[in-house]
């Protein structure tokens, strides 16, 4: 009987979580994922799925963040059978916003060409405030704005917590940091606080704390974080079928399920790892949502979230292989669409692991742009 191969993945969030839920259903692997839950961006998060409306210009990033999107019809459907998504994921459109008319209109231009490629994108309506006010009475934005209704939301707590319960039932999970990594003998060693664990591949899907773990290899990693705050109000609305808001600015408006809304979130550059929740920012949040809907600013805040991004000094994602470190497999730089492009890097990840042929394997080499060796003359 041949032994399993065995996996390690650092950092629980959305890349790491997914690519051990599909690593666990591998009968030749030996999955371990290790976390702490310490400033994780996806469980801090609730995102809005449509990236269809974004007018980032570059190429690739639109085509991964289109796949991720589409990706998420086969995800629910395979975590469904082990876990519970019913409050998860809600496919209910997006309602997006522009500052002019003119910028709207040029973004129902956009939709409709990419929807030839898309056609998740759904059907696109251009609504008036008076036909958004007859669908939805609560809005009180004066504005058109753009509908289309394949636009979904996603509670990235649930559903890390969702695949974590599984994983904790067959102790495939250990809620703990991980102090040091090394390759010796073909292996990579993985130190935590009590133990020293033997991996033959390793996965690092640690978001902005990459530098902590490959600087110690002699190894620069260009990436900083962004600190991220959200909140959460309880409204007496029936939410569960509403559609996401993306007003001008940083306060997109979630509904979720039971009256849950969620409004958020900021994009602060100068507060590295802190976590420590900034209630100047999360009342400016509520301000700025009750511009669209004038309610919510007499509902009190009943919960933030505050999480820690990871960008790249170009604002692009990268995953893949490092070069020079064996059998090691690394993801970060995802910024604030990591709900959106997180499930198939980590999916992709996988499917690398396991030698199958994927349609990103262009991206493969890309860390290398991001990780690159400390030269003698810096040591």
């Amino acid at each position: 009987m041949s032994l399993k191969h065995k996996v390690g993945i650092i950092g629980g969030g959305i890349v790491g979580s997914t690519a051990a839920f599909y690593l666990s259903q591998e009968p030749t692997i030996d999955v371990t994922l290790f976390d702490d839950g310490t400033g994780q961006a996806s469980s801090a998060a609730a995102g809005i799925i449509s990236p269809w409306l974004s007018q980032r210009r570059n190429k690739e990033w639109y085509f991964l963040a289109r796949e991720g999107a589409k990706f998420y019809t086969q995800y629910m459907s395979d975590l469904s059978r082990i876990v519970d998504t019913q409050n998860i994921y809600h496919k209910t459109g997006t309602l997006l916003y522009k500052k002019t008319p003119k910028l709207l209109d040029k973004l129902e231009s956009i939709a409709h060409k990419r929807l030839v490629d898309a056609p998740e994108i759904g059907d696109i309506s251009h609504l008036s405030d008076k036909e958004i006010n007859q669908l939805y009475p609560f809005i009180t934005s004066r504005d058109d704005a753009l509908f289309i209704t394949g636009g979904a939301k996603i509670d990235g707590e649930q559903l890390i917590n969702g695949i974590h319960s599984i994983l904790k039932k067959n102790n495939q999970l250990i809620k703990t940091s991980v102090s040091k990594i090394e390759y010796m003998n073909h292996q990579w060693k993985v130190h935590t606080k009590h133990d020293i664990l033997m991996f033959d591949s390793l996965i690092l899907s640690v978001g902005a704390w990459l530098p902590q773990l490959l600087e110690p290899l002699h190894y620069h990693v260009d990436i900083r974080p962004q600190k991220g705050q959200l909140i959460e109000v309880q409204s007496n609305l029936s939410t569960g079928d509403l559609p996401v808001i993306m007003p001008v600015g940083e306060s997109d408006i979630i509904p979720f399920y039971d009256g849950k809304i969620l409004i958020g979130a900021t994009h602060e550059n100068d507060e590295g790892f802190n976590l420590t929740p900034d209630h100047t920012q999360l009342e400016h949040l509520k301000l700025m949502a009750s511009d669209t809907i004038n309610s919510l600013a007499e509902l009190p805040i009943t919960r933030h979230r505050v999480g820690t991004r990871a960008y790249t000094s170009d604002f692009l994602p990268f995953f893949g292989e490092v070069r020079d470190l064996k059998n090691l497999w690394v993801a970060s730089g995802l910024g604030s669409s990591g709900l959106t492009t997180g499930p198939i890097i980590g999916k992709i990840l996988v499917d690398w692991l396991l030698q199958k042929e994927t349609n990103f394997d262009s991206y493969k080499a890309q860390p290398n742009n991001y990780i690159k060796p400390i030269t003698w003359e810096e040591l």
